[in-house]
C-alpha cells in the first residue's frame, strides 16, 4: 500500500535531485559546530581577506573571519526563516482558506476581500514598511514575512474546499451528522493538501529570497550574525580584491532557491493529475 504511492516521488528527477540538496543543507546547518575550522564571529587581524586556501577554504573577510563558518551558520538562519516563516504563512492560510470555502456566503466574500487588499500592496514593499517600525532582528523577520505570506495558501484551500464540499463523502458526513470542525480537519483538510505542498515548497524559496533582500539591505539580520544577505553586503564593499565575499554567498543563495524550486516542480508534477494524463 506505501510504496505504489511512494514510488513516483522516487522516480522523479526533481524531486530527487531537489530533496538531496536540501537535505545536504540542512546536515550541514545542523552540523555546523562539527564542521567548521572557526568560530564564525573570530577576528583574526592578521588574516584580513585572505584568498581561498587550505587553510581558509572560502577565504577571509574583512575582519579575517573564516568565511565558510559564516556561510555554515548563514544557513542555518535562511532555512530557519525559509521553514519558520512559511509554516506561520501556511497556518494562517489554512485557516482563512477553510473558513471561506466551507462555509461560503459572506464568511466567503468579507475573508477573500480581505486576501484581495492584502494582494493589493507589494509583497516586499510591504514587509519593508513593516519592518521599518520593528527593531531589525529575526523572529521579527520571521514573523513578518509569515504574516504577508499567507494569501496563496488561502485561495488554494478555499477553491479545494468549494470543491470538495460537494462531493459525496462530504454530503454522507454531514447527513451522519457529523460537526463541522472533525468535518474540516478529518476529511475536507487531509484530501485538500496536495498543491499546498507545492506552494509551501516554493514558498520556502520566495522566504528564503526575502530575508536575504531584507539583509542585504540592512534591515534584516544584523551583524555580527551572519547571514547570506548580510555576508552579500560586506562583501560588495571589496569586490573588486575579494571576489569571494560575493560569489560564494550569491551561490549558495541560487542552489538553495533552486533546489527548493525543482522539489516544488517534481511535487506539481507528481501530485497533479492533469500533467500525468498529458504525460
Amino acid at each position: 500500500m506505501f510504496a505504489p504511492k511512494v514510488l513516483p516521488f522516487l522516480r522523479h528527477p526533481l524531486i530527487l535531485i531537489g530533496s538531496f540538496v536540501i537535505t545536504l543543507l540542512a546536515i550541514v546547518a545542523l552540523a555546523a559546530p562539527l564542521i567548521t575550522p572557526y568560530p564564525p564571529h573570530q577576528i583574526d587581524l592578521t588574516a584580513i581577506l585572505q584568498a581561498p586556501s587550505a587553510q581558509h577554504w572560502l577565504g577571509t573577510d574583512q575582519l579575517g573571519r573564516d568565511v565558510f563558518a559564516r556561510m555554515v551558520y548563514g544557513a542555518q538562519i535562511s532555512l530557519s526563516v525559509g521553514f519558520i516563516a512559511i509554516g506561520i504563512a501556511t497556518f494562517i492560510g489554512l485557516i482563512v482558506g477553510a473558513l471561506a470555502g466551507y462555509y461560503g456566503g459572506r464568511t466567503d466574500a468579507w475573508l477573500m476581500r480581505l486576501v484581495d487588499i492584502m494582494l493589493c500592496f507589494p509583497s516586499f514593499f510591504l514587509i519593508l514598511a513593516v519592518i521599518a517600525f520593528l527593531e531589525p532582528s529575526l523572529v521579527n523577520i520571521m514573523i513578518v514575512i509569515g504574516l504577508t505570506s499567507w494569501m496563496g495558501v488561502a485561495r488554494l484551500i478555499r477553491a479545494e474546499f468549494l470543491r470538495l464540499r460537494q462531493t459525496e463523502f462530504v454530503l454522507a458526513a454531514r447527513s451522519l451528522g457529523l460537526a463541522d470542525a472533525p468535518l474540516i480537519l478529518k476529511h475536507l483538510l487531509p484530501n485538500s493538501m496536495a498543491p499546498i505542498y507545492v506552494t509551501v515548497t516554493l514558498g520556502v524559496a520566495g522566504a528564503i529570497l526575502v530575508e536575504s533582500g531584507l539583509s542585504f539591505l540592512g534591515i534584516g539580520v544584523q551583524p555580527p550574525t551572519a547571514s547570506w544577505g548580510n555576508l552579500l553586503t560586506a562583501g560588495k564593499e571589496t569586490v573588486e580584491v575579494a571576489w569571494w565575499l560575493v560569489l560564494f554567498p550569491g551561490l549558495a543563495i541560487l542552489i538553495t532557491v533552486l533546489a527548493f524550486n525543482l522539489l516544488g516542480e517534481g511535487l506539481r508534477d507528481v501530485l497533479d493529475p492533469r500533467l500525468q494524463k498529458r504525460a
